[in-house]
């Protein structure tokens, strides 16, 4: 019997259904109506990323045995990047090119709000926000509303177990801006 070297990785329910969750989350209108993020493919990447960010964030934590589950998430991810890429057209040659670009930018985006996170730095978080998402030097309305929404959702998933394969983000427009 023959063995091809590559295979397609399993389906796993869990994970496809735990990763566009984020992706429909990151689509949600209210983020390019009301948080002004720009509608392009960028600014669509950028919310994946940081609800992606948020996820993975949530499964370092315990229980350890859903760790993997990030990884998995992520590969999922990458996947996907790179199947959108081939859809818009970017030729075979430079999607390599492409995808570390993604990558660069999608470990520098976690780092940075992984940091704020972790300190309760909202300051620095809306700074991180407004520079990768919104291409501005300063904090500004959009990406305080940002850093909001961002630590609600983290306070939200903690509660939550992405291992059974549902997660809930709050609801963009409902989260209090009176904060920002």
């Amino acid at each position: 019997m023959f063995s091809f070297p590559f295979r397609p990785p399993s389906r796993n329910p869990t994970i496809e259904a735990v990763y566009g969750m984020i992706v429909a989350q990151a689509r949600s209108p209210s983020f390019y109506r009301d948080y002004g993020v720009p509608d392009t493919v960028s600014g669509r990447i950028d919310m994946i990323m940081m609800h992606l960010v948020l996820v993975l964030r949530r499964l370092r934590h315990p229980p350890a045995n859903v760790r993997p589950l990030g990884q998995q998430i992520f590969d999922w991810f990458c996947r996907d990047m790179d199947h959108n890429f081939r859809e818009m057209g970017v030729g075979d040659l430079a999607v390599p090119k492409e995808m570390r670009r993604v990558a660069e930018a999608f470990y520098g985006r976690a780092g940075a709000y992984e940091a704020a996170l972790a300190g309760n730095d909202r300051t620095a978080l809306a700074s991180a926000l407004a520079r990768n998402v919104f291409g501005l030097g300063e904090p500004h309305l959009g990406s305080r509303r940002l850093a909001v929404y961002m630590e609600e959702a983290q306070r939200q998933l903690e509660t939550q177990d992405p291992a059974v394969g549902v997660i809930q983000f709050p609801d963009p427009g409902q989260v209090i801006v009176a904060e920002c």
